[in-house]
This record gives C-alpha cells, structure tokens and sequence, in this order.
C-alpha cells in the first residue's frame, strides 16, 4: 500500500530518535504508565510523531487505567478519510488488531472493543512516543 508520507528506513532513522524508531517503525510498544500523554488531560490534537497527520482529539481522550493514552475514536481527515489504518496482528499468541497513520504506516498502538461506557465502546491504546500534542489555543 502506497502511503502519502514515504521515506527510506535511513531517512526514518534520521527523523526519530532510537525510541521513537523502535515503536512507530517496528511495531514496539513503550511501558506502561511512562508515556508523557498517559494522563495528561492538556485540551488539543495529537497528532502522528513520524509525519505530523492529525489523528485524535483530546475530547475523545479518557482514562482506561491501561497505561497508555487511550482514545475511543480517531479524527477523519476534512474528506472524511480514514486516519488510521486497521491490520491484524497475531503477534505475542493475542489476537488484536493495530493501528497505524493512514498517512504514513507508522504503528501507534492497537484498538481493543473494551472501550465500556465511551461513545463507540473501542479503546485506542497508543503509545504516548508515537504522537505529538497541539495544545488548543486558550485565546
């Protein structure tokens, strides 16, 4: 699949740190309860750390107790396009399924249909290292 955003793994390896590489280019997974966003309730967007893709908004930003930002639903771009993209992953013996930027492949977390008393039910587990925040203007 062909994505808007596409660089070498090399130009992947300038752009991010060592962590960041490991978790939005290799699929890795951050501690739990360390991520910056884990409990922050800072009122913005965050968006794709790899390519800077708007992807959640805090409004859909809650507590899950997880250990990792959890949303119960991404944003669609002004087209009303997916933002993320949805691959099963069999990994670790679990079956679940992962979420990437549609806009550039990067791996943020995985989705979980334990998302009990949101609006959609679904739980965006994502790591805290694979977004960036925009605070709202407080103007």
């Amino acid at each position: 699949m062909g994505y808007n955003v596409e660089k070498s793994e090399t130009e992947w390896r300038e752009q991010l740190s060592p962590a960041e590489y490991a978790v939005l280019r290799q699929a890795g997974t951050e501690p739990a309860f360390v991520g910056e966003y884990t409990d922050t309730e800072t009122k913005g967007v965050y968006s794709c750390k790899a390519c800077g893709a708007k992807l959640f908004e805090s409004d859909t930003k809650f507590h899950s107790g997880c250990g990792w930002p959890s949303f119960y639903q991404p944003l669609q771009t002004s087209e009303g396009a997916e933002t993320i993209e949805y691959l099963e992953d069999n990994s670790h013996g679990m079956r679940r399924v992962e979420v990437r930027c549609a806009n550039c492949g990067s791996h943020l977390g995985h989705v979980f249909p334990d998302g009990y008393g949101t609006p959609t039910g679904d739980r965006y587990c994502i790591n805290s290292i694979s977004l960036t925040l925009e605070p709202a203007d407080n103007a």
